[in-house]
Formats: C-alpha cells, sequence, structure tokens
C-alpha cells in the first residue's frame, strides 16, 4: 500500500485529489495551512496534517511526522489577477514564495529519502497558462512557468535515481477558489486606466467553453503519480488536453 503526500488539500483540487487517492486504496497524508479533518472520512489510512510550504519549519515537521511517502503532490498554490503596473513586488514575491519556491522547498524535502531507496514520484500542478498565456496573470503565470521550467530540468537531473517528476496543467476551473481566497491580494490591482480591457477580460471568464473540474484534475495527477513511461507533462480537463495538442 502507497503512501501519497499532497499538499493544499483544504480546498478545489487538493480536496479532491486527497479524496481520489483514498479512493484508490492508497494512504493519503493530506496537509493544509489550517487541518480541517472534518473535510475527510474518518479512516486509519488517511491522515491531515498542518502545512505551511513558505515555511521551513512547518516543512520540516510534516515531512518529519508524515515518515517515508511514494509520492509528493506539489499542489499548494495561490491566484492572483490583476495588471502588473498595480502589482506591488511584496505581493509578486507572496505568488512566487507559494507556487514556485513552495514547490521546491517541498521537493528538496523529499529528495533523500527518495534517493536512498532510489523511488518515488513527485508530481509538480500547474496550468494551461504556461501553454497560453492569459492577460491580467502575468505574475500567476510567471510563478506556474518557472516551476515548468525548474521540474522539466529535474525529471533529468534524477532519472538515475529511479525518481520520476511529472508536470499536471490543470485548465480554466471556474470551481475552484482562485478568486476567493485571494481577494484580498487582489484588491486594488485593476487601477482606472484598465478597467475598460479588464472589462472585456472577465466578461469573456464569465462566458468558458469547456472547463477545468476538479474530479479531472484528480483522476490526471493518480495518473501522472503511477505513469512509468517517460511522459513529462500531463494536462488536466477538456479545455487543457485542448491547449496541448494545439502547442
Amino acid at each position: 500500500m502507497k503512501t501519497v503526500l499532497i499538499t493544499g488539500c483544504s480546498s478545489g483540487y487538493g480536496l479532491e485529489t486527497a479524496h481520489y487517492f483514498h479512493a484508490q486504496g492508497w494512504n493519503v497524508i493530506a496537509t493544509m495551512r489550517t487541518p480541517r479533518p472534518d473535510l475527510f472520512p474518518a479512516s486509519d489510512r488517511l491522515r491531515v496534517l498542518a502545512l505551511d510550504v513558505t515555511d521551513p519549519a512547518s516543512i520540516a515537521a510534516a515531512v518529519q511526522a508524515s515518515g517515508p511517502i511514494d509520492v509528493l503532490v506539489n499542489n499548494a498554490g495561490i491566484g492572483l489577477l490583476g495588471a502588473f503596473e498595480a502589482t506591488p513586488l511584496s505581493t509578486i514575491r507572496e505568488v512566487f514564495e507559494t507556487n514556485t519556491f513552495g514547490v521546491m522547498a517541498m521537493t528538496q524535502a523529499v529528495l533523500p529519502q527518495f534517493r536512498e531507496r532510489r523511488a518515488g514520484v513527485v508530481v509538480n500542478v500547474t496550468s494551461t497558462v504556461a501553454l497560453a498565456p492569459m492577460p491580467l496573470v502575468a505574475v500567476y503565470t510567471a510563478s506556474k512557468t518557472a516551476t515548468e521550467g525548474f521540474t522539466a530540468s529535474l525529471a533529468h537531473e534524477l532519472e538515475d535515481f529511479n525518481i520520476r517528476v511529472k508536470l499536471v496543467q490543470p485548465g480554466y476551473g471556474p470551481g475552484t477558489g482562485f478568486a476567493s481566497n485571494g481577494a484580498a491580494r487582489m484588491a486594488g490591482l485593476i487601477p482606472p486606466p484598465y478597467e475598460p480591457f479588464a472589462q472585456r477580460v472577465m466578461a469573456a471568464f464569465a462566458q468558458p467553453g469547456a472547463v477545468t473540474t476538479p474530479r479531472d484534475v484528480a483522476e490526471v495527477v493518480f495518473r501522472a503519480a503511477t505513469d512509468s513511461s517517460g511522459q513529462l507533462r500531463f494536462p488536466a480537463g477538456p479545455d487543457a488536453v485542448a491547449l496541448a495538442q494545439a502547442s
């Protein structure tokens, strides 16, 4: 019976992914900044741990409490929508601390045990903004694109140790908490000169075609985690698949 540690399990993709792995018979370590055991069924195969991927002490404590794991799913992330011109550098750094440096820190924390066992899988959840950049998410896109480059290089670096590294690229997921979770962070990021453009962009967002659901992402994360081929990128959701094919 294998064990997976998943970051960012309080909502959205992470929550659904934790439920999905558990349903497949895995041991699941569901992590989040503020533990919510009530989100999951009582089970001796599921533990909820506190974890802030921007805090080295929190990472060390969570990894130690988890014991041996077979798969790390770096799902925790924060969204940001706004005009780049109006975005403070402090906010930009906050996004990168979670979306990029948090992924790196978590990966670095589990690699020693993977290398010693010559086994393990790292799955990094990014976004199709890396395939087809969208307006008003320049900082978010930059953080996810950086993670994609990091992951692609790392996959080569760890191949000799039989450690697999994968990317899951979700499409547009209006059912997630992208906007609500980052509302305070996004306040004031659409200054008056940008309002006409932003209104057109938001109107397009409000009428999407195909979209990605948390279930789409959970299924693809599981497929990536159990894939033994050399495939690196796994688009998740019908819109993501279409973008990947087009690119």
